[in-house]
Parts: C-alpha cells; structure tokens; sequence
C-alpha cells in the first residue's frame, strides 16, 4: 500500500468515525453508494448488478421499531470506460408492534441515478437522489420527499489482502416537502476480507450531517451515524451477511421529527 492510499483511508475513516461521534439524531436519510466496478476493456451494458434482500432485528424501547427490512440493488446501465450511469433504487419497511406482532408501519423509497466519470483510479459522480416516506395502515394525506442534486467521490484501495471502498459526497435538496433540509455531506467506509473461498468478513462506518432550517421545527443541524460489522458466507450463486451494529436515525418517524438510537442484529441475502 502506497502512503496516499494509507492517508486516503485514514483521512476518511476519520471523517466517517466524526460523523458518527457528533451524532445526536441520526443515519437515515443516505443511502449506500452502488458498489465499486473497475472499467471495462470496451463500452458495454449491464455491466454490474448488485442485488440486495435484508431484515434486522432493532433493540429499542420503543414498538414503532422493531424490525428494519430493505429490498433492492444498483445496476450499472452503461459503462463507457471513462465512467458509467448507474440506477440505484431501494424500498425499506419498518415494521413495530403497535397494532399486530408484525406491523408494517413505514415505507420508504429511494430512487438514485448517478453518471460518473474515473480519474486516476478515483471515480467521481453527478448525483440525483430521491426518496419518499410513507406510513403503513395509518392516514396521511400529505407528502414527505425531498430530491437532492449532489456528488460523490469513490475510490477503492488494496490493504495487505483487505479491500476498503471510500465514499464521500454531498449536495443540496433542491425540493422537499414537509421536512426542514436544506444540504447534506456524507461519509462511508466499507471494509472486506476474505478468510477463504467461502467466508469474508467486513466492517462498516457512515456518517451523515444535514443542515435544517430553524424557521421550521427549531433545528439547525442533524448529524448521524451506523456502525456495522459481519460476516459474509459465498455460494456459487449469491452470499448471506450476518451482521450486527448500532445506528443513530435522523427522523425515524416521518412524523414526529425525532431521532432513535438502536442496537441491531440481522441477515442480508446478496448476489454474486
């Protein structure tokens, strides 16, 4: 490992271990970046797919949440060498307890193209990121979504057997209905070793700041975070992640504008 890339990696860990540490609400609002690709030797289509189905059980006093469940993936539509146009999209739902053992009270989806382009071994994206919030079995006849227009810079460094990919980003919402953002900045910091040809282990640090305005709920500033760590077991066709961690959530609740911390423990079916 060269020393840019060791001070790359140390610079962006601090950032995503800062993130977190300044937290008081909480990670929700980003999403994963899409997987690291290397370039093609020539244009082509559907050059990566990266598919995604999991549920983790949340320890927290509170039975609005108790389980958190996401389906989705990225795919990269075209990659043109010199970068690529890629679609990300996933649905979460969070289910509690409140009216059944498992009630699904929230749905929330995001939508997230991105066009790249690669510059001595650092990729950087045009972003647009959306996302709607929803209730489940609840009345609500008004909106919550917001779009942001941003960037992010990814890079993928090689450490004695161990792969880190390093995300950092940002933009400004430039719509939004019923919450307070007006900009963002995020981090993350995804770690990957392989034991053998069947078992890797990973670690995880993001780390999320949004800007709010006061004039609306009496807030300037929300900072977030989730940590999490596991291990991934490889079969021919796809993998499994068991995994566990702690989260702090900007607005939980898309309604009552309150963070919520919890423990986590869960399984996260990939493919290949």
């Amino acid at each position: 490992m060269s020393d840019t890339d060791g001070s790359l990696i140390r610079r962006a860990a601090s950032a995503a271990c800062l993130c977190f540490t300044l937290a008081s609400p909480a990670f929700a609002q980003y999403s994963h970046p899409p997987g690291f690709a290397a370039a093609p030797a020539s244009p082509d289509i559907f050059t990566r797919t990266a598919f995604h189905l999991s549920a983790a059980k949340l320890s927290i006093d509170d039975e609005r949440f108790d389980w958190d469940t996401h389906f989705g993936g990225d795919l990269d539509l075209i990659d043109y060498v010199a970068g690529r146009l890629t679609l990300l999209v996933d649905y979460e739902a969070v289910l509690g307890t409140e009216f059944r053992g498992m009630d699904p009270n929230q749905g929330n989806y995001t939508l997230e193209p991105s066009l790249s382009l690669r510059a001595n071994g650092t990729e950087i994206a045009l972003v647009f990121h959306h996302v709607s919030r929803h209730l489940g079995d609840r009345p609500k006849t008004f909106a919550i979504d917001w779009n942001v227009l941003g960037a992010r810079a990814m890079r993928r460094v090689f450490v004695r057997g161990a792969t880190a990919d390093i995300a950092v980003g940002g933009g400004w919402f430039v719509q939004h209905s019923r919450v307070d953002y007006t900009w963002t900045g995020h981090a993350d910091l995804l770690i990957r070793r392989p034991v053998n040809g069947r078992v890797g282990a990973f670690a995880r640090a993001t780390g999320e700041t949004i800007a709010a305005n006061p004039d609306l709920f009496n807030r300037a500033r929300l900072n977030g975070g989730k940590l999490e760590a596991g291990v991934r077991l490889n079969g021919a066709g796809g993998g499994v992640d068991l995994f566990g961690g702690y989260e702090r959530r900007i607005d939980a609740d898309p309604i009552d504008n309150q963070s919520r911390n919890w423990a986590f423990v869960g399984f996260r079916f990939v493919s290949r």
